[in-house]
């Protein structure tokens, strides 16, 4: 298994005044991924507690294997109306706009077909097309209903979800908000392939960098982004796979076959204020393949993305287009006029 994360290019920076900005850092594993927190300033150390704690606790109420949490609640009394928590229903109401405007591309009911490839608990195997179908029948996510007032979510019968694909950039808002409250101005926070800055700049008033991990060689990156405050989320196949005889299995599955993604796409970076919008957007994308992932741009808007293709191209949208830096000459970058 491979876990993506961000190359990100921070220092101890110098302030306006002659002082120094110092930075803290705290690291912790946490939804299955090796997470970094980077703050500065005074109030570092209680912002970087504050977000861990905040991490821990999300991770507690979404997983979907850990009695007592929302999301474990929630699978066990499909069938009925549940009770859980602000945070679970906040994260499904996410998903099922993205289900909807994807055309089902983004399913967080597609968890135990996750399972079945062994994807949980590394137990990989590839499964039959008679078990695969069997999953595939009881995927039911258009007829999942919310009651926001309740606090309630009601799951049809048989089913199983989980937020794999949205928790991560849950996670990183809540990080940089518990950062906030606790007196923080500048934070950056790498949670594997997800980033969510806090502030406009860096102290020093230069922008936060964040690499785009090359996907065939995942310890160099193809190119850099510079941005504001905001998310910077990437998916790909490259994350996370296994191989057998002789085929390359990747973690991201499409929800209409209950099989791996072929989309003709290799990664998708999606830059966006609100980050549990953009995991959502990652991951819909990239079964989408570039098409569809440009058609859904153009249609929906409120974010820009980095287009990685199975052909080597890198496209990239024109909101992006001053703040990309090129960092490879093995792919062929393309730049949007829209």
């Amino acid at each position: 298994m491979q876990i993506a994360a961000a190359i990100l290019a921070l220092l101890m920076l110098a302030g306006c005044s002659s002082e120094t900005v110092v930075k803290s850092e705290k690291q912790l594993f946490s939804m299955d991924t090796v997470m970094l927190l980077t703050c500065y300033g005074k109030s570092a150390d209680k912002a970087l507690n504050a977000a861990a704690d905040a991490i821990t606790s999300l991770d507690a109420d979404l997983d979907p294997e850990l009695k007592g949490s929302s999301v474990y609640a929630l699978n066990a009394g499909a069938g009925g109306w549940v009770p859980v928590s602000k945070t679970c229903l906040d994260i499904m109401s996410t998903a099922k706009t993205v289900f909807k405007r994807s055309g089902g591309a983004l399913d967080v009911g597609i968890y135990p077909l996750v399972k079945a490839w062994g994807f949980i608990d590394q137990n990989y195997r590839v499964p039959d097309k008679t078990e695969i179908a069997g999953y595939l029948a009881k995927m039911d996510t258009a007829d999942i209903k919310l009651d926001e007032a309740g606090r309630r979510v009601f799951l049809p019968d048989g089913m199983e979800v989980s937020f794999g694909a949205v928790a991560k950039g849950y996670a990183g808002v809540q990080a940089v908000s518990a950062m906030r409250n606790a007196g923080a101005q500048y934070a950056i926070v790498s949670l594997g392939g997800n980033v969510q800055t806090l502030g406009n700049t860096k102290p020093d008033g230069s922008p936060w960098e964040v690499a785009i991990t090359d996907p065939h060689d995942t310890g160099n990156y193809l190119g850099v982004l510079s941005v504001g405050q905001t998310a910077v989320i990437t998916s790909g196949g490259y994350q996370r796979y296994f191989v057998s005889n002789g085929k390359t299995y990747i973690h991201i599955l499409d929800p209409s076959t209950g099989c791996p993604v072929n989309s003709g796409l290799q990664s998708v970076t999606i830059v966006c204020p609100d980050g549990t919008m953009a995991d959502a957007l990652s991951t819909a994308l990239f079964v989408l393949g570039e098409k569809g992932a440009l058609d859904y741009y153009k249609t929906y808007g409120g974010f820009d993305l980095v287009l990685v293709t199975s052909d080597n191209r890198v496209v990239v949208t024109a909101g992006l287009a001053k703040s990309f830096t090129e960092n490879s000459k093995n792919y062929t970058f393309q730049y949007l006029d829209y």
